[in-house]
């Protein structure tokens, strides 16, 4: 197992960190931490948390450790922000714990960060898995100067129904064992087909995947050639206007000067109306004029509530693209644009390190993780 250490610099809740750090990477047979720092569907879906929890064990050879809050119930964790905070800390502090991994998002974690202790998690910097809502605490890691990984989830991107895609497993190797994520591919294939967790056959199940037709690439004349680099900071467009609202772990924008915007839409499916304001939060707070780029992930356009014909569903990641790319460009004109990068609520996943260094290069076409 991996040595951790702390720094000795710190950083306010939204303020910029003197310095990151990036987690040491995790080693086959370590142990990781299993908690529900956002909702509690792992107790709704005991099958599923299961399935992710043998993953980790005969596919990444972990030994997974389930805390308190990944066994909660449902009501519970909303009631008590502070002991899925607790949580937290506990999993950071182990120095048994090499990598954390959440259950599942929600719509509320916003309300744990008033619990979290900088100090804990400055001190014992530790690889974390999540997405989603999971955006709350991975903008707070952000604050204080620690990376994280937007992706790796375990109900949604680990338990996948059917088999684990190869894609999927390569890129989590990455993350968890390995310095860096490296060069990024686009996937091959792709789904969004919303497979009911409660079915009795969700082991066997195989989503419907269709072709993927790579990413795409909007830059500006004047950036054709340039190769971009910054630190990753964003996550989920539904959850960051919460932070905003709240005024917590978001950083001051100087701090995001010249580094690189990653978003992604939810199960929620946003209008390009609603996609929209969001941007428009985050272009009035003073941010987005601060962003050398922006990588999107594909967006996620049907949900077991919302089935969608193909041609339904081809029209909205279009008008999606178009509102991001006319939002963002309406407050940073020149910003080079990736739209349908594998990060987000479709599967296959690749979890990108929030606070880490990317490197897009617009004439080779390519996103790095060095």
């Amino acid at each position: 197992m991996s040595d951790r250490s702390g720094r000795e610099s710190g950083a306010g809740e939204t303020g910029a960190p003197d310095g990151f750090v990036t987690p040491p990477p995790a080693e086959p047979g370590d142990r990781v931490a299993v908690i529900a720092p956002s909702g509690g569907a792992a107790t709704v879906f005991p099958d599923v948390l299961e399935l992710a929890i043998e993953r980790l064990r005969e596919r990444f050879d972990l030994e997974p450790v389930v805390f308190e809050t990944a066994e909660a119930d449902p009501d519970e964790l909303r009631e008590r922000p502070e002991l899925r905070a607790a949580d937290v800390h506990e999993a950071f502090r182990d120095p048994e714990i090499s990598a954390v991994f959440a259950t599942i998002g929600g719509d509320d974690q916003v309300r744990v960060l008033r619990h979290l202790d900088a100090e804990v998690l400055r001190a014992n910097p530790t690889r974390f898995f999540g997405m989603s809502d999971n955006t709350c605490l991975a903008s707070y890691l952000w604050t204080q100067g620690v990376v994280s990984w937007y992706g790796g989830q375990l109900l949604n991107q680990v338990a996948t129904a059917g088999s684990l895609p190869e894609y999927t497993e390569r890129y989590l190797r990455r993350a968890l064992f390995e310095a860096s994520l490296g060069e990024l591919d686009p996937a091959a294939t792709w789904t969004d087909d919303p497979i009911e967790w409660g079915r009795d056959d969700f082991r066997a199940v195989e989503p419907e995947y269709e072709d993927g037709d790579g990413w795409r690439w909007d830059v500006p004349d004047g950036r054709e050639g340039e190769v971009i680099t910054g630190r990753l900071w964003g996550g989920c467009l539904t959850v960051l206007p919460w932070l905003l609202a709240a005024d917590r772990a978001v950083p001051e924008p100087d701090a995001l000067e010249g580094a690189v915007l990653a978003l992604e839409t939810s199960e929620e499916l946003p209008t390009a109306e609603d996609v929209r304001r969001k941007l428009t939060v985050l272009g009035e707070r003073g941010l987005l004029a601060r962003f050398d780029a922006v990588l999107v992930g594909r967006p996620q356009t049907r949900s077991r509530e919302d089935r969608r014909s193909d041609e339904e569903r081809t029209a909205y990641r279009e008008a999606q693209r178009a509102a991001v790319g006319e939002w963002v460009r309406g407050y940073n004109p020149d910003t080079p644009l990736v739209f349908d990068l594998e990060f987000g609520h479709t599967n296959p996943t690749a979890p990108v390190p929030m606070g880490g260094t990317v490197a897009i290069d617009t004439d080779e076409r390519s996103v790095r993780f060095p």
